[in-house]
């Protein structure tokens, strides 16, 4: 494989009040976190954990991993 470039989704979940990060590009990549920082550090983890089982062989000395976090906030209006 010449290049990999991983992007990850994180999502929060009001309900669980946790962040969710999950991937496309990694099959079997779930992990979450309360904070960002951890949900990177977990993730980033479980991404090296997968690529050595999933046998994904790069010519890179490291893979671009890309993480997107859509979190929806809410301001109330002022006119209610």
């Amino acid at each position: 494989m010449r290049h990999v470039s991983i992007i990850v989704r994180a999502s929060w979940d009001d309900e669980a009040g946790v962040w969710i990060a999950t991937s496309s590009d990694i099959d079997g990549l779930a992990v979450e976190a309360e904070t960002l920082e951890v949900l990177e550090k977990k993730a980033l983890a479980a991404i090296s954990d997968l690529l050595e089982l999933n046998g994904v062989d790069s010519d890179l000395p490291e893979i671009p991993v890309h993480i997107m976090a859509e979190h929806l906030a809410k301001v109330p209006n002022p006119c209610f």
